[in-house]
């Protein structure tokens, strides 16, 4: 049980792998039976409670608070969690009865539910029960008090609505779903290079009243596909960067997350609430 100053930390696990530069909050509780893995440059934030089988989560997570991982069926072989690389998840709760894997980029929004069992009533009865796992791909985003129901797929590049009841597979990639049950709203279509041009450009603007209301003393400029920020060059098409990184390229990368740009690098991500 590793004691950190002024927390408490308490891991118990067959194999513990901590990745670099990982923080950790107040009050952490993991006790599973198998490993635990935790990737570089992750956080996980206050009050986590967790329990299961094997539980590994990526590189570069990012947990507000509030985590909770298990419930009832914690201890079965298939209690398996896995969450992929950029991941950001918050006060949620996972029910950990089957296993739930969850691919790169993946967003869960402020206390969403994943459920992977339900039962009441005797099946000898005509009573339904259910157990299974939950499989979410990358680039999904999970709205506001949202819930996943058991055995539900998710393909990539979704987007689920604030409140929606997932209650069948979503398979249209790159679509909008919302409602209770979910049901499929819209296709995603990309923008042109002159509307992604005037997007930027607008992104760019509000940004330089933010860092006038901030005190925040940097340079930027934009040369499409590239912001210039300081000595950082940002590429909106590849989400990839180049230069030196300092304290203001941190103010911009973290704000550029607000708007999908979603930038990594060795410097840890800090914390969207200035935004």
């Amino acid at each position: 049980m590793p004691i950190y100053k002024n927390k408490t930390i308490s891991i118990k696990a067959a194999e513990i792998k901590i990745g670099t530069n990982v923080s950790f909050g107040q009050n952490i509780d993991i006790d599973i039976r198998g490993k635990f893995i935790i990737g570089n440059r992750s956080h996980l934030g206050n009050n986590a409670h967790i329990r299961g089988n094997n539980i590994s989560f990526g590189n570069d997570l990012y947990n507000s608070s509030g985590l909770k991982i298990g419930g009832g069926g914690y201890t079965n072989p298939a209690a398996n969690f896995i969450i992929g690389d950029r991941c950001t998840i918050h006060n949620n709760y996972i029910n950990l009865a089957e296993s739930v894997i969850i691919g790169n980029d993946v967003g869960f929004s402020m206390d969403v539910t994943v459920l992977t069992h339900g039962y009441w009533l005797s099946v000898l009865d005509g009573y339904p029960a259910k157990f299974a796992g939950v499989k979410i791909a990358d680039g999904v985003i999970i709205g506001y008090r949202s819930i996943i129901m058991m055995g539900i797929s998710i393909a990539k590049n979704i987007v689920i609505g604030a409140g929606s009841v997932v209650t069948k597979n979503l398979i249209e990639s790159n679509s909008i779903y919302a409602g209770n049950p979910a049901k499929f709203i819209k296709t995603v279509i990309p923008l042109s290079r002159l509307e992604k041009i005037k997007k930027i450009t607008k992104i760019i603007d509000q940004y330089k009243k933010i860092i006038k209301h901030h005190k925040v003393d940097l340079s930027i400029s934009f040369y499409y596909p590239n912001i210039i920020v300081n000595s950082c060059k940002f590429n909106v098409e590849t989400l990839s960067f180049s230069g030196i990184e300092d304290s203001g390229t941190d103010h911009f990368r973290d704000y550029a997350r607000k708007w999908g740009l979603r930038y990594y690098s060795n410097r840890s991500f800090k914390t969207n609430d200035k935004f």
